[in-house]
């Protein structure tokens, strides 16, 4: 049987070697993966698989056909080149931390917003979506709640876009302000100290299409909201919405505050403005579609899921500065320093965390503590910085937290993968890097197929040549009985046949079989 001509992907599935594969391995691949059922990327795979002939016998040349018309998405997942790489582990590990979280039960449910204290306390949902679309959840994820103060970065993205930095900052500052998200206080340029308490997302509110009505402007903002995530457009919560306004007196105190001194943009309408900010906050979503809104974050303002730029990438980079230090309410400096993650909380019990250039991550509890930060939703962000090198300066020391960013390359199993597509194109900084990792060139797949067969067998001299200079086994056989030799032959590639010829010939073995005097040279030595 000739494994040359069949797709690395393919034979990495076919793991008993029988030449076919099933559609359910397929989706169970990207399943263990982070690729959910329902990820609009592998549609089209799916409606194909659904047409195929025989989906529990699909050949090597039907999966090529599949992989020409489907994104890259397949190959990344089998090849572990996602973000996470190692994604089943990474959601073990995280299903642990929620199960150790789940335990706290301290801090109350939110009463001044009468609807909120309302909500059962004992719900826990966590929610992760990294910036390639691996997702996963724990908990009530899909339960609904509403935005409150997690609405305050998009406000703020959307003014940024709307009228660009500058013209933002005119009415609002970028400093921690040091007192409560409420306080009746502005910085000494009488702007809002930051976007991220009350009356710097009215503010920003404000500057939202104030030409259009109402309702435009709110239909606007949750097409926004959508868009962020992955098309999922958010819910209204209009009895929260109600008991809001009927308890916003601070909140118009703020506004009638900031109109006094002039911080409003001209002509601001301050009542409609304070309507738009409270059904801002009112906006219902869940955990799942918060980690995806905050993984566009993650992503410079692309969405994972779709592929859609929704914020520019300078805008992005302007609010997570903002988040990382204005964005858990009186606890944000310390929560800055301790956990090293940009975040966004809200009273409802949410926080919004961003790993930029990895994830997204959601987490939702009702009971929250004297800040208004979700009690469980910290414990769980800090068992989570704990075991991961996410903090921002982790690079900084030396650390024994797990990187899950990081590439097998440490598993002889996959950098037996890798070294076997790398000699099979003839990368050999490739094999010098696994060289360098201390990883062995002698490692064979499940068909007994070692890189300096596929070498051979693909014609690739100067690999050959950088192999047999690496004190690796020359006669390898594979399920065949095939040696790198036989290939070579085989395959027609006289320069690769001189050159194993001549190496065999020096240690003493046959060329014809790749043997010494008669018995099985099986000793595998490891790469220098």
């Amino acid at each position: 049987m000739n494994t040359t001509t069949r797709h690395p992907v393919f034979r990495a599935l076919d793991s008993e070697a029988t030449g076919f594969i099933s559609a359910e391995q397929i989706l169970d691949k990207l399943a263990q993966g982070g690729i959910a059922a329902d990820d609009s990327r592998i549609v089209g795979l799916q409606e194909r698989l659904r047409d195929v002939d025989d989906p529990q016998r699909i050949g090597s040349d039907d999966f090529t056909s599949l992989l020409q018309r489907t994104p890259s998405i397949v190959e990344r997942v089998v090849r572990e080149e996602l973000v996470i790489p190692q994604f089943a582990e990474f959601a073990a590990r995280i299903e642990e931390l929620y199960h150790e979280s789940l335990n706290n039960r301290r801090g109350n449910v939110a009463s001044y917003i009468p609807q909120l204290a309302r909500i059962e306390p004992e719900q826990f949902g966590v929610a992760v979506c990294t910036i390639d679309g691996q997702r996963l959840t724990f908990g009530e994820a899909s339960m609904p709640f509403s935005f409150q103060s997690s609405c305050k970065p998009i406000l703020y993205c959307a003014a940024l876009e709307e009228h660009g930095e500058e013209h933002v900052h005119r009415h609002v500052g970028r400093e921690p302000s040091g007192l409560s998200f409420n306080e009746l206080t502005l910085d000494r340029n009488g702007r809002p100290h930051n976007p991220m308490i009350n009356a710097g997302a009215i503010m920003s509110t404000s500057l939202l299409r104030p030409e259009l009505s109402i309702a435009e402007r709110f239909e606007n903002l949750t097409q926004l909201i959508g868009a962020l995530a992955g098309g999922n457009k958010p819910g209204f919560n209009n009895s929260i919405y109600h008991s809001e306004r009927e308890t916003a007196d601070r909140n118009f105190a703020l506004a009638h505050y900031m109109r006094e001194l002039g911080a409003f943009p001209a002509d601001t309408d301050i009542f409609r403005t304070l309507d738009l900010y409270f059904a801002a906050c009112s906006i219902e979503t869940n955990t799942a579609d918060t980690a995806t809104l905050a993984a566009t974050f993650a992503n410079g303002g692309i969405c994972p899921q779709t592929g859609e730029r929704v914020f520019r990438d300078n805008t992005v980079k302007n609010c997570l500065s903002m988040m990382y230090y204005c964005g858990m309410y009186n606890y944000s400096v310390e929560f800055a320093f301790r956990f090293g993650i940009p975040a966004k909380s809200g009273v409802s019990g949410v926080i919004l965390s961003v790993i930029p250039n990895v994830m997204g991550i959601a987490v939702w509890s009702p009971r929250v503590d004297k800040h208004g930060n979700s009690v469980r939703g910290v414990d769980f962000l800090q068992r989570l910085v704990a075991t991961f090198n996410f903090h921002n300066y982790d690079s900084l020391v030396d650390s024994r937290k797990l990187d899950p960013r990081r590439r097998r390359q440490t598993s002889e199993s996959n950098a037996t993968f890798s070294a076997i597509h790398a000699a099979s194109t003839g990368d050999i900084d490739e094999l010098k890097s696994l060289i360098a990792y201390g990883h062995d060139l002698d490692g064979a797949d499940y068909d007994g197929r070692t890189p300096l067969h596929l070498a051979a067998a693909e014609g690739r001299i100067e690999a050959v040549r950088y192999l047999v200079n690496q004190s690796i086994t020359l006669s390898p056989s594979d399920r065949w009985n095939n040696t790198p030799l036989d290939d070579a032959r085989r395959h027609d590639y006289p320069d690769v046949v001189e050159l194993l010829e001549s190496q065999l010939a020096a240690q003493g073995q046959s060329k014809r079989t790749g043997r010494s005097g008669g018995a099985g040279n099986t000793t595998r030595k490891k790469a220098a």
